[in-house]
């Protein structure tokens, strides 16, 4: 599987989300749906690729609708992603936001409780920090990244902080 491939794949559904979840009223699951046939137009994706992609997008903008304050502010989204928010490129970063605010109105309404998302070796992901789950090792990513295995001790697994 190429990882490049991958990442590229992964930054344009993120696009197409946005895009989906802007111009119309639907749910975030119909726009999960509707992004990943415009991803898979644009890209030559497996099925299993693609799924793959999807589920990374759609942790992570789950993950983020859990853990972001009400209230975004440059000072919570920096301590959120835990470095400087003015790394991040601007579409990308309101983009990403939009789908995360967007999609906690809808878990709210749905009254779903917060689940703790592991991620692991291999797993596409947006820009964040994640720790080991077996040493405590912290890895920072500041662009869509593949997350590797730890660097200290080799685990495959990680959350994000």
């Amino acid at each position: 599987m190429n990882k490049d491939k991958l990442i590229k794949a992964y930054s344009e559904f993120m696009q197409h989300l946005h895009e989906t979840m802007e111009d119309t009223l639907h749910t975030f699951s119909e726009a999960l749906e509707i992004s990943k046939q415009k991803t898979s137009e644009n890209n030559e994706l497996t099925e299993a690729e693609l799924d793959k992609v999807s589920g990374y997008v759609q942790r992570d903008i789950e993950h983020a609708a859990h853990g972001l304050e009400h209230k975004a502010d440059s000072d919570s989204l920096s301590e959120w992603f835990k470095f400087d928010v003015e790394l991040i490129e601007k579409f990308t970063l309101d983009a990403f936001l939009s789908l995360a605010d967007k999609t906690r109105i809808e878990l709210e309404k749905i009254k779903q409780l917060a689940t703790k998302h592991t991620y692991h070796s291999g797993d596409i992901t947006f820009p964040g920090t994640f720790i080991c789950d077996e040493c405590g090792k912290e890895i920072a990513f500041k662009i869509p990244s593949e997350i590797p295995e730890c660097p200290k001790c080799h685990a495959t697994t990680f959350i994000r902080i």
